[in-house]
């Protein structure tokens, strides 16, 4: 009786440590995705401050 309730126990402790191990990889591939998100924002964010820099200046030069 022992032995069965072991290895009955030992089955739910693996099967919990399985659904775990999978949530964490998702977890992690979501921020490694989510990293690469973030670093094509930025480059978007300092595309268009430049353009806006390029714009003011033209404008300044303009309006004098």
């Amino acid at each position: 009786m022992a032995k069965n309730k072991l290895t009955q126990t030992a089955e739910t402790i693996g099967a919990a440590m399985g659904k775990a191990n999978r949530t964490a990889k998702k977890v992690a591939k979501a921020g490694v995705v989510a990293k690469k998100e973030l670093q094509a924002i930025a480059r978007e964010v300092e595309s268009l401050k430049k353009q806006l820099q390029k714009t003011t200046k033209k404008l300044q030069k303009a309006l004098r």
